[in-house]
């Protein structure tokens, strides 16, 4: 029975293997000390946070986020630790409540492995307070129980720190969040969310076909392999911004999720999922059914195989859903190894304790015996991966040629067909996702449109081994590339006269990278050149964002604005950027990376944020800001249940291929149609 607890109030633990589940409106930052019995935390190296989350024993969640689940070994914390102590703080910086009064009570709850809930509480009375100490599990007697605290702290992560003894908490406090803020800088969006109804249909007898359970991880708990894998689960919210409800984030956002989460967008509150052309009246279309499999086999899969208003919105949920199976049959994989290697090393170690089975022919059986249950438990985690990476590589092959332009990859022959459209997309694609245990399975990364945060296409070296073997100028060309790749697909899918393209190379460096887009005509106006056209360029569109906020803000319609005003979506592309960009121009960026997604408005960086570090650290919320892209292979983004590094792979247009040429030809003289 589970004990719902109130603060100050104790129980015992039945088990020394745990989760620590936490559910809040908002994305939280997570983090547990490790004390001894005076309750002192000796160093820096007992606390798990987001910049260092294991610790031995405990794992914590490697970013914000609204739900975390916390994994705990009492048995494996060291002999002199007596208390775990749980820590919950509001990120600083990106744009979240500073207070715990102006959100929903956290939920704690402390389950089995199971996810059976031995206690639970919630944290109320909170009100200025940004950090607060949830409960402690501690040690009395030999006994392990959990104690509800609630502890709220008005001076934050390095108040709370400091209360448990900590030297250099400050300092601490400030890496912490320095970390959670690098977490969000690399996270991918979240998917749409799931419900009874409308959830992807599975046919499979595959383990990531069977019954839903409430919630997903943040972390791989470690778990016996001999369990099949981990059920399909609604995913949560994790975008920096109140959500009370399962909401889709799906701008990264990641997570890059991978939003993302969990990958911030803008403040603007929850992303609204409906689709623009979806008619209220009428019933969803259902999605097409696989045929019947055989007994003991996977179903066929099937291209639209989620629920939808349209094939768009179907093939765009079963995206996500491939994701979200992906990420999770990762992290049974990797917590099922991680299980059986700390299996391995108890029982070997258990064997080198006792002098008479150390050496001699008992102690050899029992190291060989040791080693064997880890390579079987290993086999059959291997075994279940493979069988859900082959089920989602079968549903891969069938997806991929079923996409509309918007979703495809340039090699699609749908681009040979290609026709401007007359709608605005639901998504677009970016690029491919894939983790280190499948490298040639790679999903699609989908971003809603219109785009909620500004691209920074890295043309650093300090990021994938790729960049750090390639010549910088080199380098520099290819990041130019993926820009005028990206500017394409963007100028491809919208409709003729919804979407404007504008571009800044002070020195004219990337000219001959810039051509497709100026031979073709596709560009508003040529590229802007020097002080004089930077400068004009960056005023044309801060004002627009100006102008257009007062109107919104005022209630006032379309009518009400200048009627020279160009009221498509925008797209600046700024190359070599700090250099030609003075004091004026930099602040003007900074207020079209914050402001400008809410009124249309969008930024395309490409630059080395080492090139700007002569600015300090007053640019460091315009990178944040964007969502980081490379020109080649790296692993930079992470998704928003387990956080896993998944590779981001860049859109490659076919080399001697003329479909960039092609699919831009034919947007610029529809674009001249359109203003005749």
């Amino acid at each position: 029975m589970t004990a719902e607890l109130v603060r100050g109030q104790n129980h015992p633990l039945p088990d020394t293997r745990l989760e620590i589940r936490v559910s809040s409106g908002v994305p939280l930052a997570a983090g547990a000390t490790l004390a001894g019995a005076d309750g002192r935390v000796t160093g820096a190296e007992w606390v798990a946070h987001p910049g260092a989350p294991c610790l031995p024993g405990v794992e914590v969640s490697r970013q914000a986020a609204a739900r975390h689940r916390l994994a705990v070994d009492l048995e494996a914390l060291p002999g002199t630790v007596h208390r775990v102590t749980v820590l919950l703080a509001l990120p600083a910086g990106i744009g979240g409540p500073d207070r715990f009064g102006a959100v929903a009570a956290p939920f704690v709850a402390v389950t089995g492995l199971d996810g059976t809930e031995v206690a639970t509480y919630t944290i109320t009375g909170l009100d200025t307070e940004s950090a607060v100490t949830a409960l402690e599990l501690y040690r009395r007697q030999g006994v392990w129980k959990v104690r509800a605290v609630g502890q709220g702290y008005a001076g934050g992560l390095a108040a709370m720190l400091h209360d448990q003894g900590l030297d250099g908490s400050a300092q601490l406090a400030a890496a912490i969040q320095d970390a959670v803020a690098r977490g969000v800088d690399r996270s991918v969006a979240a998917p749409p969310p799931r419900t009874p109804e409308g959830d992807r249909i599975r046919h499979s007898t595959a383990p990531l076909a069977q019954a839903t359970t409430p919630t997903p991880p943040t972390q791989p708990t470690p778990t016996d392999p001999s369990r099949t894998a981990q059920p399909p689960r609604t995913p949560p919210p994790t975008q920096p911004q109140p959500q009370p409800q399962h909401t889709p984030a799906a701008q990264p956002p990641p997570t890059g999720v991978p939003t993302t989460p969990a990958t911030p967008t803008t403040d603007g509150g929850p992303i609204d999922y409906t689709h623009p052309r979806r008619q209220s009246a009428a019933p969803p279309p259902p999605p097409p059914t696989a045929p019947p499999a055989r007994p003991g086999e996977p179903a066929t899969p099937v291209a639209g195989d989620a629920t939808g208003w349209s094939m768009e919105e179907r093939l765009y949920n079963q995206v996500w859903g491939m994701f979200e199976d992906l990420a999770r049959a990762a992290a049974a994989y990797r917590g099922a190894v991680d299980f059986a290697e700390s299996r391995m090393e108890q029982e070997l170690d258990r064997v080198l304790s006792d002098p008479r089975s150390r050496i001699g022919a008992a102690g050899d059986a029992a190291r060989a015996a040791a080693r064997a249950k880890c390579q079987e438990l290993t086999d059959r985690a291997q075994e279940a991966l493979d069988r859900d990476l082959a089920q989602l590589a079968a549903e891969s092959d069938v997806v991929e040629p079923a996409f509309p332009p918007a979703f495809a990859r340039w090699d699609n022959p749908v681009w040979h067909a290609y026709r401007v459209p007359m709608e605005t997309p639901m998504a677009l694609r970016l690029g491919d996702l894939h983790l280190p245990e499948r490298p040639e399975l790679s999903i699609p990364m989908l971003v809603r449109l219109p785009l909620e945060r500004g691209l920074w296409i890295d043309s650093g070296r300090d990021g994938s081994q790729d960049a750090l073997f390639m010549d910088q100028t080199q380098l520099r060309r290819l990041a130019l590339d993926t820009a005028v790749a990206h500017a394409a697909r963007l100028l491809a899918v919208y409709p003729p006269g919804d979407f404007t393209v504008h571009v800044i190379d002070p020195a004219g460096a990337g000219a001959d990278a810039f051509a497709p887009l100026t031979d073709s005509g596709a560009l508003a106006s040529p590229p802007a050149t020097g002080p004089g056209g930077v400068a004009t360029v960056l005023a044309r569109l801060t004002q627009r964002v100006d102008l257009v906020q007062m109107a919104v803000r005022g209630g006032a319609g379309a009518e009400a604005l200048p009627p020279d005003l160009d009221t498509a979506e925008q797209l600046l592309i700024v190359n070599d950027f700090p250099h030609g960009f003075d004091d004026r121009a930099v602040t003007q960026l900074r207020y079209l990376a914050d402001e400008g997604p809410t009124v249309g408005v969008h930024l395309m960086m490409v630059a080395d944020r080492e090139d700007a570090a002569e600015y300090g650290p007053v640019l460091d919320p315009l990178w944040r800001s964007l969502l980081r892209l490379t020109p080649v292979p790296d692993d930079h983004l992470a998704d928003p249940w387990v956080g896993h590094a998944w590779t981001y792979e860049p859109p490659r247009v076919p080399h001697n291929s003329q479909v960039l040429h092609q699919v831009l030809t034919r947007v610029a003289e529809a674009r001249r149609s359109w203003h005749r």
